[in-house]
Order: C-alpha cells, then structure tokens, then sequence
C-alpha cells in the first residue's frame, strides 16, 4: 500500500500527477481518495477535487496512457484485467510508473490537502473481454422525422443510471437515438451494445469537460477517446475539434450559459457544428442562450456566413431528471449514425419538451415553392409567402415567428386540444429567415413563457443575396 499526499494552494495548476511503480505480477490495482472540506465564506467556493489514472504510456495530451476518470463523483475505484469501476477501462496492469491525476476544481482560501491511498494486489492476469460495441443502425422508418436525447450521463462519468435503465427510460420518452456523453470518458462506450437495438440507435460520444465549458463529442468511432485537459487561452481546442471530427463525430458546445463553475463555453463557435440551446427543464441560461444563437443567425445572414444549428437534449444524471426534456427531433434518411448526423448538421431539425410535441413548420411563395427547416426558399425580395406552423401537443401555449428583426408576429394560445395552426405573411424583402417557437402560458404579462417547442430556421431569399444559408 502506498499513501500519496499533499496540498494544493489556492491559483494552483488545473492538473497535478502522483506517479507510483506498479511491478510485476499485480492483479489489481485499488485507489481511494479523501481531502478537507474546510468552511468557507459566503459566496467562496469550497474545496473539490477530481481524480483520474493513467498508465506508464504516459500523462501527454492526447490520452495515450488514459486508464479512467471519475471526476468528484467516486471516492474510491479499482482496475484489473478482466473489470474496471465504471468510468475506468479494464486491460492489462503493465509494469511501470502510473500516475494519479489530480484536478483540484476549486481550492478553498485555506488550500485543498489530499491523501491518495494505492493498493496493489498480487496475482494472475484476467483476461480483458472483447469490447462488443452498439450497431451504427436501426430498423428505422426511412426518411422520417426521430427524436433523440444527445446529452446523458451514466454511472461511468457522475450519472447514477446503467445504460440498460437509460435506455429504458429512452424508449418510454419516445427516442429513436441516444448519444452516450460521460464526461471525460470513454469507458461506457464497451456497454451500450446491450441496451441498442431495431428501435432504438446508441450513438457513442463523451462530453469534453474542460475548465472553460463543456462540449459533446457526439457520434464518435467506438473506443474514440477526447481529451479534455486545456483551456480556450492555451491555443489547444482547435486540434481536439479536430479529432472529434476526424472521429466522425459533431462538435457541440452544451449549455454554453450555463452558471456553474467552468461551465459556461469561452472558446468560440468557430469550431462547432451544432450548439445545445436548450438543456434540460427551461431555465434563464436557457433563455440567453437562445437569445445568442439567434443573434449569431442574424450576424450570419448579414455577413453571408455558414449558420450554426440549434440542438436540445437532457443532460439527465439521475431521478428526478427526465430522459427526453427536451428532446431534438431530427429529419434523416435512415436511423443511422450517418443519417442522424447529416440531418442535425444540417439544421433539418426542432427541438421540443417531449414526445408528445410534434410541429411542421414550412414556408410557401405564392408561386408553389416550398421549404422546411432548415432549408432557403429560393424567392425574390418581394415575394409574398406563407409561414405556416401546425403543432400538436401544446395546449393554451402561445405561437412567435421570429426573424433577424426579432418577433414579428404572436399568434395564439392554440385550443386546449393543444393541436392548431398559424399561419403568417410575410417576404424576403421583410424576413431572411424565420423560426417558429411555441411557449408555454405565463402570468407575468409581456415576459415570454417556458419553451414548449422551437425550430431552426427556414431561410428565405436567394443564396448569395446578403442573406445566406448554411449551404450559401
């Protein structure tokens, strides 16, 4: 048994490794952690320590030597061979130096002190199973519109449900997919197959959890590993988008506003390929985020840039969180990974509260033209058309069309049934896009309710008139 310790000043580094020898012929090795919660003043964070292990390939960016990380949420875990704790991967305890990974989150002004107790115990090998991955398929129903849960935590990262009851939960909230997003980790990603099935599409990712904001890597090859350890002024992030991307998975900064420490995203959309507007129950980080995504809609068809699509998801943990609230419902080709990915890339999408929420949401010129979400209605600045929205789901919530001019029309609240339709005109000349949200009832008169539902934008105009699409 070997005990580590120390004590980490307030300012101090975001990472700090504890090397150890592992010699020959060890079966397991076992960590264990404590360190002091001292009393702080009102407003001061108070001590919080992550931990993690790496093996003698080494502690590199990168994540060669990357055997685990269970962040603040085990006090203790082991590896062998043959099994590992959840968020940590089994395989072969080689001969050599190992390091502890130390992340000192927040420090108290009375600093952080720590003690990491190593336990190694002698004897044969196991065997490291086979990892056995989730097909990148479903039955599917064609080209369809499939709701999805991209941002959920199992009990490999700080979440406290199995994939099999994730799952579970998945399917009675009407999801067609679901993204695996354990922070920091890929160690879930050998656990899913399992859980997937005909109905039911698991997509393999994490969730990039750095000190300036997290960020999805979603739909990634099986075993795809991101690491995590920089932040927006060391210059790093654009290799590690990279990677994701290389991985064939999206780029999706989440809950960009919101207000935990290092939560809130600094790097930039630059790099993105979707943004997580909504996270879970409707919340006022929620509101400005939106409010900054539609700002970016508005600066891109002024400058004649590419346009960022929006993405809804969970980020659900444990009871009471809601698998599904809310939930992005995406227009594909297949179930697929390819497909799902293609249309959420493209913005062919809404994002709603729940499976019995369904909108249409098209723009029509009096010529006959037409366009969904996501698309660009082809017409001159003075055409007149027709946005049309039919939801159904929504009961008594109240319907706004949304330009680059702001909310250019209120319609509503729709009949108890909570099935109705809107329709609005308008012209190019008027609207370079328009997006559709549905809200719920409030009492504070003017202040806009909880979301119910809202889509990406159609576009309207022709490309290359000041106004572009994502394709323009």
């Amino acid at each position: 048994m070997t005990t580590l310790r120390g004590t980490f000043a307030p300012g101090s580094p975001d990472f700090a490794y504890l090397p150890f020898d592992v010699p020959h012929g060890i079966a397991e090795l076992r960590v264990s952690y404590t360190y002091d919660r001292p009393s702080v003043p009102p407003g001061t964070p108070g001590n919080a320590l992550d931990i993690g292990l790496f093996d003698p390939r080494g502690t590199e960016p990168g994540g060669r030597g990357f055997r685990g990380w269970s962040g603040g949420a085990r006090s203790e875990f082991f590896v062998r061979g043959d099994e590992a704790t959840p968020g940590y991967l089994p395989g072969p305890l080689t001969p050599g130096t190992w390091y502890i990974a130390l992340g000192p989150y927040t420090v108290a002004p009375q600093g952080l002190s720590y003690e990491v107790t190593v336990t190694l115990t002698r004897g044969p090998a196991g065997e490291t199973p086979r990892a056995v991955y989730p097909p990148d398929r479903a039955s599917g129903r064609g080209r369809d519109w499939y709701r999805g849960d991209c941002h959920l935590h199992s009990w490999h990262s700080d979440g406290r449900r199995t994939p099999a009851q994730i799952a579970a939960l998945a399917r009675a909230a009407g999801l067609d997919f679901v993204n695996s997003s354990d922070h920091n980790t890929n160690a879930s990603h050998a656990h899913w197959a399992d859980a997937a099935g005909d109905d039911l599409l698991v997509l393999l990712g994490e969730e990039i959890t750095t000190r300036n904001g997290h960020v999805l890597a979603l739909g990634t090859a099986p075993g795809t590993f991101v690491d995590w350890r920089y932040r927006a002024r060391d210059g790093r992030w654009a290799h590690f988008a990279r990677e994701i991307r290389r991985a064939g998975g999206l780029v999706v900064p989440a809950h960009p506003h919101a207000d935990c420490v290092g939560c809130g995203w600094r790097f930039g959309f630059a790099e993105a390929d979707a943004v997580e507007v909504w996270n879970g129950a409707w919340t006022p980080d929620d509101e400005m985020a939106l409010a900054a995504w539609d700002a970016r809609l508005a600066a891109a068809v002024r400058d004649g840039r590419g346009w960022l699509p929006a993405m809804g998801d969970s980020d659900a943990h444990r009871d009471p969180d809601v698998v599904g609230l809310p939930q992005t419902v995406v227009l594909a080709d297949a179930l697929t990974r390819e497909a799902i990915q293609e249309g959420l890339r493209a913005g062919r999408s809404y994002v709603a509260e729940s499976r019995q929420v369904s909108l249409a949401f098209t723009v029509t010129a009096d010529g006959g033209e037409r366009a969904g979400i996501g698309e660009r209605l082809a017409a001159g600045p003075d055409t007149p058309v027709t946005v049309r929205l039919e939801a159904s789901g929504v009961p008594r919530c109240s319907v706004r069309f949304v330009t680059d001019q702001g909310v250019l029309f209120t319609g509503g609240p729709l009949p108890v049934s909570g099935a109705g339709t809107v329709e609005w005109r308008t012209s190019p000349a008027r609207a370079a896009y328009v997006r559709a949200e549905v809200r719920h009832e409030t009492a504070l008169g003017p202040v806009p309710g909880a979301m119910a539902a809202f889509t990406n934008p159609v576009f309207l105009g022709r490309a290359g008139d000041g106004r572009s699409a994502q394709e323009a």
